[in-house]
């Protein structure tokens, strides 16, 4: 350690002088990041058990990804999509073809590309399936998360994020996540489209019963409505798979996608569809100024060109193996219970011992970066280049917090 005074105090203060307070973050202030590791301003190492929600699934400061950035940087970094750029076609040729599809609409933030994929789906429903104008339905699932916009918000079950929002976007039935036959009962005529997670993240890491996404893909084919996959947490790889409806073989019609998409480096975001579903739309119907600017091109066609080898989601499915192995072994002894797929896991923690938010806390100060939800749940997704061993530390350091 530096004899260098500690500046974490004055950094955070300044941070929460000047910042408004919709983030509650753990006291560290980070200077620097490389693969799986981070390093605050004090010179302490943490390993990143969070990976910014998904965003960091390579690491930060992948070398790939920061040489496609850098080399686009020297070029030209925004165009508006007023004019075509060079690094747009052959980033949305790579997204259509490792998703299946035929187009892709690309945005910036995971919200902005949820609330396209509404958007696409009402157009279809009356473009396609005629639906009387105005009446469109899409059905939703309980405990969801696809951000916080004022229409997301509106069929939000949070009420941390949905209260002093209305008057709240109707046109959502909620249904309880997993349920297939309330799925169904809530389907009608005016139903353009069954919108979820494959894997509820900021819930709690729930994973469906099996057969669930499945069961959806049948149902909606079946009625004629849309299947949208929230893919933004759970997909490009940290399932073990490309997907996390690839775990059922399951092919939404629409993917929407964000986070790792953009490398930790650009908010990149994305919906990919066929061309008889996002071909509903038409010039000025829907648009983004840095939507599909060149830097994220680059950077998102770089991501696609990790995917496509399998290394990524291989390491998920193996290295999740030793995580869930590790963790399941703490149940009993802290833990109450372990749920998740390949590197995500979310983790219960006894709340007679401590809240969720202490437990990350106590974590932090054993150089472990986790982040807590609803209570005493902790969520644990490192980026997929982490090593076997510094799973073993962030387990070996919740057992530590865990016997107090």
């Amino acid at each position: 350690m530096s004899d260098t005074p500690l500046r974490t105090d004055a950094a955070v203060a300044e941070a929460e002088r000047h910042t408004a307070h919709n983030y509650h973050p753990l006291p560290v202030v980070l200077t620097e990041g490389d693969g799986a590791w981070v390093t605050d301003v004090d010179g302490r190492r943490y390993l990143d058990c969070l990976a910014g929600y998904s965003a960091l699934n390579f690491g930060h400061r992948h070398p790939a990804l920061i040489d496609a950035a850098r080399k686009q940087l020297e070029a030209v970094t925004l165009t508006s999509r007023a004019f075509l750029h060079d690094q747009l076609g052959p980033f949305t040729r790579a997204l259509a073809q490792l998703c299946g599809k035929d187009l892709v609409l690309p945005m910036n933030t995971g919200a902005e590309a949820v609330e396209s994929a509404i958007k696409v789906a009402r157009k279809w429903g009356y473009r396609v399936k005629g639906v009387p104008d105005g009446q469109a339905s899409i059905v939703v699932a309980e405990n969801n998360f696809h951000g916080r916009t004022t229409t997301i918000v509106s069929f939000s079950t949070d009420p941390v994020a949905r209260a002093d929002y209305g008057p709240y976007t109707p046109g959502f039935r909620l249904v309880p996540y997993g349920d297939l036959e309330a799925m169904r009962s809530a389907i009608d005529e005016t139903t353009v489209a069954v919108l979820i997670e494959p894997i509820q993240g900021e819930a709690g890491v729930i994973v469906p019963p099996d057969g669930y996404l499945r069961g959806v893909r049948d149902l909606c084919t079946d009625q004629n409505v849309l299947f949208v996959a929230d893919e933004i947490q759970s997909g490009l790889g940290r399932t073990g798979y490309t997907f996390a409806c690839d775990h059922e073989g399951v092919v939404p019609d629409m993917y929407v996608l964000g986070k790792a998409l953009g490398g930790g480096i650009v908010p990149v975001s994305a919906v990919v569809a066929d061309a008889d579903v996002l071909g509903v739309l038409r010039p000025g119907e829907h648009g983004s100024t840095f939507g599909g600017n060149p830097l994220a091109c680059a950077v998102g066609l770089a991501v696609v060109e990790l995917l496509r080898t399998g290394e990524f989601q291989a390491r998920a499915r193996e290295l999740g193996a030793v995580l869930h192995e590790g963790l399941r072994s703490l149940v009993g002894h802290g833990v109450t219970a372990v749920r998740g797929r390949g590197l995500w896991a979310g983790v219960d923690i006894d709340p007679g011992l401590m809240t969720g938010r202490e437990a990350c806390e106590r974590l932090m100060a054993r150089g472990v970066l986790a982040k807590d939800t609803h209570g005493a749940t902790i969520r644990l997704a490192p980026p997929l280049v982490v090593a076997e061993g510094d799973l073993q530390f962030a387990i070996a350091r919740l057992a530590e917090v865990l016997a107090g």
